[in-house]
């Protein structure tokens, strides 16, 4: 163990001293997260982040849930992360955006009502309609935001539409009502679907834990996004990086004196694992106490930070490993890591929102330590605990046994790791 200890140290106590390796690991996160921050408007007024964004709500349908989905973005629960107004021609609310003026246009279409709430005299629903948010490209998060809100409206909507078929075919079933009763009752049920959005469906009012039956509005921090997408990118570097050291250790002959001693390649390669640890887990502590200090962000519950950043380092180390298993020189490793950093930024949902990808590609970016470390990372900023981010931190795990199991099946072949 204490070989282990020491190699590792001495890993750790190396690459601080890479000046080019520091630029990357520390000043690049900082500086992109310093730019994303101004431009999604983090700095341009405060610390408040993401807030009043412009929407333009054009709502064409006749029914109960055209008016509940106009509601939700005037509510008073939304106030300070929304600034919607109210337009009667869709082309017009298109060019609004078109012209930067709104961070999204959404079109409620004639006939959405009808198309969710059936009539509960024939049991049939209208054609089926779509309501269309019509995106600012310039305005990436916020747009994602308005389609979140829309997005969990109607799906509430679906949810009001299932629960009130199932009552209707249970009163008709067992006799409780007639038909003739029914009718009388239809507005009273249809009304049930409108009434339960009276309230915003997204995170941005919940329960304070703290505080029993207590609410708080939550402000939706772009660089609660922004931050840690920027830290596990470069994460990847510095785990590549830790691969790279290995292979060129062995190419100078270095590796090779050290196996020569009484110290076994097990125990070099998981001083080698070590290390990389050590200092992935450094460089994401400076990132996070940096970003508190400087742009007083807050990272949530610090028990669960503590074991995110541990848990998500750990994996970012296997892929390191797995790739320094796989390449033959160091060069490789460098250009693998470059590209696989760079693959899984943009995977992690960072710069581009998750849910504009297909799914498949949505069900592929989650097994990168970026897409499953980044949404426990946003979930410990909304205000959630360590229960929340529990499964994140199993799958996290599970991610990094897997990688270092398949990178010493590796390095077992090539005669590293001796049994």
């Amino acid at each position: 163990m204490k070989k282990i200890l020491v190699i590792g140290w001495k890993d750790f106590t190396l690459i601080w001293r890479d000046k080019t390796a520091l630029l990357l690991m520390l000043a690049a996160p900082f500086v992109l997260t310093l730019g994303l921050g101004f431009v999604s408007g983090r700095f341009s007024g405060g610390s408040t982040g993401l807030s009043h964004i412009p929407v333009v709500v054009v709502n064409q349908d006749q029914g109960q849930l055209g008016a509940a989905l106009v509601n939700v973005f005037s509510s008073a629960d939304l106030a300070a992360l929304v600034a919607p107004s109210t337009g009667a021609d869709a082309a017009a609310a298109r060019q609004q955006v078109a012209a930067d003026k709104a961070a999204a246009a959404v079109i409620v279409p004639a006939g959405m009502t009808a198309s969710i709430v059936p009539d509960f005299t024939t049991g049939q629903t209208g054609p089926a309609v779509a309501v269309e948010v019509y995106a600012n490209p310039a305005q990436p998060v916020s747009a994602a935001v308005i389609e979140a809100i829309v997005n969990d409206f109607m799906s509430q909507a679906e949810t009001n539409r299932v629960s009130d078929a199932v009552t209707v075919q249970q009163l008709l079933a067992h006799g409780l009502v007639t038909n003739a009763q029914l009718a009388r009752l239809a507005p009273e049920l249809s009304g049930h679907g409108a009434a339960s959005q009276s309230t915003p469906l997204i995170g941005v009012q919940r329960a304070d834990q703290t505080q029993t039956g207590a609410s708080q509005a939550l402000a939706v921090d772009a660089l609660a996004i922004f931050a840690p997408g920027m830290a596990l990118m470069f994460l990847m570097y510095t785990a590549s990086y830790g691969g790279r050291s290995l292979l060129a250790e062995r190419a100078e002959g270095t590796l090779p004196r050290l196996l020569s001693t009484p110290t076994g390649g097990a125990q070099v390669l998981a001083g080698k694992l070590f290390g990389m640890l050590l200092t992935g887990v450094a460089q994401v502590s400076v990132l996070v106490a940096g970003s508190s200090l400087l742009f007083h962000l807050k990272w949530g519950d610090p028990l669960a930070l503590v074991l995110l950043i541990l848990a998500v380092t750990l994996a970012a180390t296997g892929w390191g490993t797995l790739l320094a298993a796989f390449a033959r020189t160091p060069a490789q490793v460098g250009s693998l890591g470059s590209a696989l950093m760079l693959i899984f930024g943009m995977l992690s949902g960072a710069f581009i929102p998750l849910r504009t990808f297909p799914a498949w590609l949505q069900s592929l970016a989650h097994l990168t330590p970026n897409a499953v470390g980044l949404d426990a990372f946003t979930t410990l900023a909304r205000g959630d605990m360590l229960a929340a981010i529990a499964p994140s931190l199993a799958g996290l795990v599970v991610m990094a046994a897997v990688l270092f199991a398949a990178a010493t099946t590796l390095f077992r072949r090539t005669g590293l790791v001796q049994h």
